[in-house]
């Protein structure tokens, strides 16, 4: 057996990027030659390890989780912060379809990052002054739509804020940040959970917009002195409010940015080593800041980073690094995958990794739908530093479900040990910490125990989500030969059967195993062998010694080797990771047309049938799982 190993060098620190001056010109670049194949919804790049995606809200028509006698299905833009010791996470919603009203603002909370309460509106659908209330014959233009860029602020006195932007769209294609809405409107999250009374910031009056005639009151005109307080530190931070222009526009001097006749949308901002704040925004713009965001160097495009026009997030790391997210996506329809670089200056970054390739199909049709996790977000400097080393970003799939993903810290493609694991000394799936997890709110993993006297644990995937499914992933060191063990249980075996894959760090899958309540089956490509029986609710060893030399495996079921020399389904000189999962491949895009589409994908389909009620659950169990 031959291991590759694939460690990146120990870092000491950041290194100090280029002067000001210097990097002005380029202030963010992405480096190398790593670039994503379209044909794939991970772009065929490889993994970065160790990550765990949770979905905090699954959409849904006929039995909403925030309440109400009908779903809104078109949920986007989330923010997240960590405040009193739980997670936070803010996002926008609407009925249907992006830029049509009523729309909508919603909070969640959660203590762990995986486990979500259900959503509660914090910024309610407003009507629009009667003079402002077009489309005759559509009721829902009178009211306005949420618009933000900025979710939450952890003000110096400890008050919290939450803070959206009530804008006004005259058709689905008019965008509400275009400084014409009614302005931003901030209301406190109290310690006890409770929200404070909504009131506007900051209004849109160059639009025409004041006291006199909208739904909520001057922030100045509240008593409570401290909230007053807190939003007036919220006015004076400038990076802070940075991403506030595209959606008020105003020419009072508030905004420093030096436009240019440009219109940067959705920055983040990061600071370099040297102090000095670098700010992204969609489009490849990025610029610096050597004062907090009171001046800047002038807004320049970054040729390497292809953003497809969602957002990219830019962030200090705990091991001294930084990490960029962002979809690099050639075609601004398709936002898939999201993916992450890293850097020791946040100035260059390099190592291309897929944080999360996965595109279930979309349930519920709409406008301006696109498909793939897009528009990241992690917690913005000053909101917050959650226990452990781990980024969290937050970010809409398909702009209809919230995730939340927990990243391991160093960044890494790659491990240096094979696995060993018997699941006993693990109390719950956040200590897989080499395991990549995707877990759907009706497909969990997680680790249970047998209830024996020894207290035995495995490792259990299971799935109600018609079109949705678990998965575990686990990576090895990159090997041209390999052995493989583990147990699995089909403790109840259902519609979503087992699938099992061995894959190189592009995606190709050489080693196919399916397991339904009957059958162990393999998958060789153009020939299959002859299916095995298998028995349900009984523990069932495998065993696979995989030879990419010979581009052979042999199969031993409950210590018989069973078949030898099955050809492999794919070609492949190197394997590094085994996938479990509750459902069919599905990260071929090769059929959805990526040019020339005549449309969002969500406009030209039917919502998808029995997607609000849940499946008959299917349970799977694994086991001493080891490699070598």
């Amino acid at each position: 057996m031959l291991c590759i190993p694939l460690v990146s060098a120990a870092l000491f620190g950041a290194a100090r990027p280029p002067s000001i001056t210097e990097s002005a010109k380029e202030p963010v670049r992405c480096v190398g030659a790593e670039q994503p194949d379209r044909r794939f919804y991970d772009g065929a790049l490889r993994h970065a390890v160790g990550v765990h995606h949770f979905q905090a809200l699954r959409a849904n028509r006929s039995h909403p989780p925030e309440g109400g006698k009908k779903g809104w299905t078109y949920n986007h833009q989330p923010y997240l912060a960590y405040w009193n010791g739980r997670f936070f996470l803010q996002y926008l919603s609407n009925p249907i379809e992006e830029h049509v009203p009523p729309g909508r603002t919603l909070v969640m909370t959660s203590m762990d990052g995986r486990n979500w309460s259900a959503p509660r509106i914090v910024f309610p659908e407003t009507r629009l002054p009667e003079n402002q209330q077009g489309g005759v014959f559509i009721p829902e233009s009178r009211y306005s739509v949420m618009h933000q860029r900025m979710g939450f602020y952890i003000a110096p006195n400890g008050r919290f804020l939450t803070s959206g932007f009530y804008g006004i769209t005259d058709t689905p294609r008019t965008a509400p940040n275009n400084g014409r809405g009614l302005g931003r409107v901030v209301r406190e999250i109290r310690r006890d959970g409770s929200f404070g009374p909504i009131a506007f910031i900051r209004y849109n009056r160059h639009a025409g917009y004041d006291e006199s005639n909208t739904s909520y009151p001057f922030y100045r005109t509240n008593p409570d002195k401290g909230f007053v307080e807190a939003c007036d530190s919220l006015l004076n931070d400038k990076l802070m409010t940075l991403a506030w222009w595209e959606e008020d526009r105003a020419e009072d001097g508030f905004y420093t940015i030096p436009l240019d006749g440009k219109e940067p949308k959705a920055p983040c901002f990061c600071r370099r080593p040297d102090g000095t704040v670098l700010a992204v925004w969609k489009g490849q713009w990025s610029a610096l800041s050597p004062d907090n965001g009171n001046t800047w160097t002038p807004l320049v495009r970054s040729k390497t980073l292809m953003d497809c026009n969602a957002k990219v997030w830019i962030q200090p790391t705990g091991d001294g690094r930084y990490a960029l997210v962002y979809n690099p996506s050639a075609t601004r329809r398709n936002r898939f995958p999201l993916a992450v670089m890293t850097s020791d200056d946040c100035r260059d970054f390099s190592g291309l990794l897929c944080l999360d390739g996965e595109v279930p199909p979309m349930r519920y049709q709409g406008q301006n739908k696109n498909l793939g996790p897009q528009y990241v977000r992690g917690i913005e400097e000053g909101n917050g530093e959650p226990p452990g080393d781990f980024l969290w970003i937050a970010y809409s799939r398909n702009k209809e479900d919230i995730w939340v993903s927990r990243i391991r810290i160093p960044v890494a493609g790659s491990v240096a040990e094979h696995a060993d694991e018997n699941f006993d000394d693990i109390r719950d799936a956040s200590e897989l910490d080499f395991w990549n997890l995707h877990v759907p709110e009706w497909a969990a993993v997680s680790i249970k125990d047998d209830g024996s006297e020894k207290g035995s644990r495995y490792l259990e995937l299971r799935d109600a989500d018609p079109y949705d499914y678990a998965l575990a992933e686990r990576a090895f060191p990159e090997s041209r030969n390999v052995e493989i063990s583990f147990r699995v249980r089909l403790q109840r075996p259902g519609t979503a059967v087992l699938d099992v894959e061995v894959q190189d760090g592009r995606g190709k899958r050489p080693m196919r195993l399916r397991l339904d309540s009957n059958w162990l089956m393999m998958d060789a490509g153009k020939v299959e062998p002859e299916p095995i029986a298998v028995a349900p609710k009984t523990w069932i060893s495998l065993r696979l010694s995989m030879d990419c030399r010979a581009q052979k495996y042999d199969l031993c079921v409950d210590g018989e080797w069973v078949r030898k020399e099955i050809a492999f389904a794919d070609s492949a000189a190197t394997l590094e990771r085994i996938i479990f999962r509750t459902g069919p491949y599905r990260m071929d895009v090769r059929s959805l047309i990526l040019d020339g589409e005549p449309g969002m994908p969500g406009t030209y389909q039917e919502d998808l049938p029995g997607a609000d009620r849940p499946a008959d659950p299917s349970v799977y169990w694994i086991d001493d799982f080891k490699t070598r």
